[in-house]
């Protein structure tokens, strides 16, 4: 922990290497000259100087002496606040320390005694190894019995520590190889948490005897002279116990502080810091929000703490994986600090995280600017590349944060990824045996490293890995994978161009694929319903029941707004959708509910915001919604036409425009089904027809299957069957197991998978004008179609 003395040491030998003209203030030229040499690996404009220098003699105002510029104690709030990092900016300069100045800073009494009183420090060695808070102007201690309180719970965390370290129960583990979401625990980078997590052992006496001995602090806080005293006491407390890492003791002095002072804004902040490492998203989340509000409240008394809050409040939104939620606050944070690279990064990586690549790659290559050698910044930049095509650059940047930090788990996870995706299979089980060695229980890395080595052709490889990650999850992929290497080597089928071990095949024109009876699907449909089916399971909406579609409606009050065609609307921003979308999809955990957010927004909002305003027409939006949600089909259409109808054009009457029924079904095809594209949607506007239609009218335009939604039925096929298992029929040309429809070919008595087949695959030894296929959804019907030929056949013989 850095003391108060070496850290403002270090900022005074700034400070004095550029006071050139000893006149006791930095003036905009020497400042300048001060944000250049501290980041020497950045051109900065005479434009981006500017900005950044308007900022700090704005937001410092209080420290501006005059024409002689920021002072001293101005330069050493703005790195208390978070604005830069001393340690770095001193090594950068090339300055050093002396030490016979400094040598009061590194004291640390070794007294000793069982009276707390007295082993106490002197009070200049106390305030000069006491965190550099602990003496900060506005968030220091105030009253000198705190001091007393502090120096004596130090000497019980001394203690403490002492006995558990004797015992070996105190552990120290090195979390250097996990990203760092960018977490602003603190007021600046000063005050942050090591990279070093601490762990307690809570559950013997040595413990229970600093609880009590803790409980006798916190009572002498209490029993203080006044209300302020009292609240100056909790809150050392608290901070004290922060940096030693021990949460819920902390958060125990938070609260008693916000209840001494609850218009106070420290308080709320620090309790929501330890809420959020305790894992407490959602109560985090209301102790920022009053954080928030109090500082609104009080002007411009806490104006410099509103970024940290916003920032904390966008993690804590992404800790309930309400990701659009939190990119509102990591943007107020950077539009308030346009220097908070940390801002920068967590709004970059929330914007890839649903899908706005471009978005984020800006505001990531920002944060790059100002901080070159932030590896996370660098990774999470690589993958929003990666998502937009851009491979090539992708595998640059991503190599820049595995050199920035060689145990980048992320890094070398994603590159493994995108080496995978470009057929590069011996690079991509490289990066994934570096993820094995730095997290040797990455099941997932695991069965990549499989699935490349399987591609890279070595399979008795792959086969190992594959044992290995069964070892760390029994999951059934790893079991039909297990199965599909076996089939594999038993019918010993030559690769097809190296594609993950996939059998060889050959794709047939789609007219040479026949049916045969009404009830096998047609390839293309098929194709179709399988990638809506995908999207389903990805959003989790096939668990949302269609009737919490009109319950949303019926209770939600949407004011009206009217769009840019004059046309009345219910329509709301996306962080209002992403909450609405939370209550419907309330099951879902976190990182669930954040891949789901991604997917509706990847392939529904994009459609719906045509404009990119940020609003989205809710009626539209359920009506879009309905039919993919889980209820009988017909209920599902009457909440689709419910929502046309709950729409302020349609509102009170029984009947909908026809135009907007015509504009929702091209919706539907253009968003679900990619062979009719957004093109569709031209043909809509400026349609002035006035007649309406009622529910009967609208069901034979959904249901229509050449300009309706009628593969509806093809998907429902697929809710109901696609996780039946034909007994031990594998795919003749993917080699696993059917999971399914089976389709058998009636000539050549070979079977495929729902996916070869809609992708009009055939084993390469059977070559037909015509394939001729009869669907099968249980292995029942199969034997039943069986035996019944079985008894036509025995019919004919006699």
């Amino acid at each position: 922990m850095a003391t108060r003395g070496s850290r403002s040491e270090k900022v005074k030998r700034i400070f004095q290497q550029f006071d050139t003209n000893r006149d006791g203030g930095l003036n905009r030229d020497e400042m300048a000259a001060l944000v250049v040499a501290v980041n020497p690996r950045v051109k900065f404009s005479d434009e981006q100087i500017n900005a950044i220098l308007d900022e700090v003699f704005r937001t410092y105002g209080e420290f501006i002496d005059g024409e002689k510029g920021l002072t001293y104690d101005g330069l050493l709030r703005t790195y208390d606040d978070g604005a830069g990092d001393v340690d770095r900016d001193f090594d950068a300069l090339g300055l050093e320390l002396n030490f016979d100045e400094n040598k009061g800073a590194s004291i640390v009494s070794e007294a000793s005694s069982s009276s707390i009183a007295d082993e106490r420090v002197i009070e200049s060695q106390k305030k000069q190894r006491t965190a550099a808070w602990a003496v900060s102007p506005h968030h220091g201690i105030v009253f000198d019995d705190t001091w007393k309180l502090v120096d004596d719970l130090e000497i019980l965390l001394k203690r403490l520590k002492a006995k558990q370290a004797k015992d070996a129960k105190f552990r120290n583990d090195n979390f250097d190889a996990y990203s760092d979401a960018g977490w602003s625990r603190e007021l600046g980078a000063s005050a942050e948490l090591s990279e070093k997590r601490v762990y307690w052992e809570e559950s013997g006496p040595d413990y229970a005897l600093f609880v009590k001995e803790l409980g006798a602090l916190r009572s002498r806080a209490d029993g203080a002279r006044s209300r302020e005293e009292a609240f100056d006491g909790h809150m050392a407390i608290g901070r004290v116990l922060y940096e030693h890492q021990l949460f819920k003791e902390a958060l125990i002095c938070f609260k008693r502080s916000c209840e001494l002072q609850p218009m106070d804004v420290r308080p709320h902040f620090r309790a929501g810091n330890c809420l959020y490492v305790l894992g407490k998203s959602k109560e985090a989340k209301e102790e920022f929000l009053l954080a928030l509000e109090s500082a609104e409240a009080g002007g411009n008394q806490w104006g410099y703490l509103l970024p940290q809050i916003y920032v904390n409040l966008g993690i804590a939104l992404e800790g309930e994986g309400m990701v659009l939620s939190a990119c509102e606050y990591y943007r107020e944070a950077a539009i308030l600090c346009p220097t908070h690279y940390r801002a920068l990064k967590l709004l970059g990586s929330a914007l890839f995280g649903v899908g706005e690549y471009r978005a984020a790659v800006k505001a990531l290559e920002e944060a790059i600017f100002m901080k070159p050698d932030y590896a996370d910044a660098h990774c999470d930049l690589a993958s929003a590349l990666h998502g937009m095509g851009e491979d090539e650059r992708a595998i640059e940047v991503f190599q820049k944060a595995i050199d920035l930090k060689p145990g980048h788990v992320d890094a070398l996870y994603n590159l493994g990824g995108l080496y995978m995706d470009l057929g590069r299979f011996q690079r991509a089980s490289e990066m994934y045996t570096r993820v094995l060695a730095v997290w040797p229980n990455h099941w997932r890395a695991q069965l990549n490293k499989a699935v490349s080595l399987l591609g890279a052709g070595e399979t008795e490889e792959a086969k190992k890995a594959l044992k290995e990650a069964l070892k760390m999850t029994n999951r059934v992929e790893l079991n039909d994978a297990i199965y599909h290497l076996k089939q594999l080597q038993k019918k010993k089928v030559k690769t097809n161009g190296g594609s993950n071990g996939e059998a060889a095949f050959v794709i047939v024109d789609p007219s040479k694929f026949k049916t045969l009876g009404e009830k096998t699907t047609l390839r293309q449909d098929l194709r179709n319903a399988l990638q809506i089916r995908a999207f389903q399971r990805l959003t989790r909406l096939n668990r949302c029941e269609v009737d919490l579609l009109k319950k949303e409606m019926s209770e939600t009050d949407v004011p009206v707004s009217y769009s840019g065609s004059g046309g009345p609307q219910k329509s709301i921003r996306k962080p209002n959708l992403e909450e609405v979308l939370r209550k419907l999809l309330n099951f879902l955990k976190p990182e669930t509910f954040q891949g789901a957010v991604k997917a509706i927004n990847e392939k529904i909002l994009s459609v719906l915001d045509e404009t990119g305003s940020g609003r989205v027409d809710l009626g539209m939006f359920y009506a879009v919604l309905a039919p993919l949600c889980s209820g009988p089909p017909d209920n599902r259409k009457r909440i689709a036409f419910d929502a046309l109808l709950w729409r302020p054009v349609n509102e009170g009457g029984s009947h909908i425009r026809k135009v907007d029924a015509v504009q929702y079904i091209k919706l539907l095809r253009a968003i679900f089904i990619p062979s009719h594209g957004v093109s569709e949607m031209l043909e809509v506007h400026g349609e002035t027809d006035t007649s309406m239609v009622s529910f009967n009218e609208f069901l034979v335009m959904f249901n229509d299957p050449d300009w309706g939604f009628g593969i509806l039925s093809t998907l429902l096929k697929l809710e109901t069957g696609d996780r039946n298992r034909h007994e031990h029929h594998v795919c003749s040309v993917c080699r696993y197991p059917i999971i399914g429809s089976r389709f058998k070919e009636v000539k050549s008595h070979f079977s495929l998978c729902n996916q070869c087949y809609s992708e009009g695959k055939v084993p390469p030894n059977f070559k037909q004008d015509e394939y001729k296929f009869k669907e099968y959804g249980k292995e029942a019907e199969a034997m039943k179609d069986k035996c019944l030929c079985f008894n036509l056949q025995s019919r004919k013989d006699p």
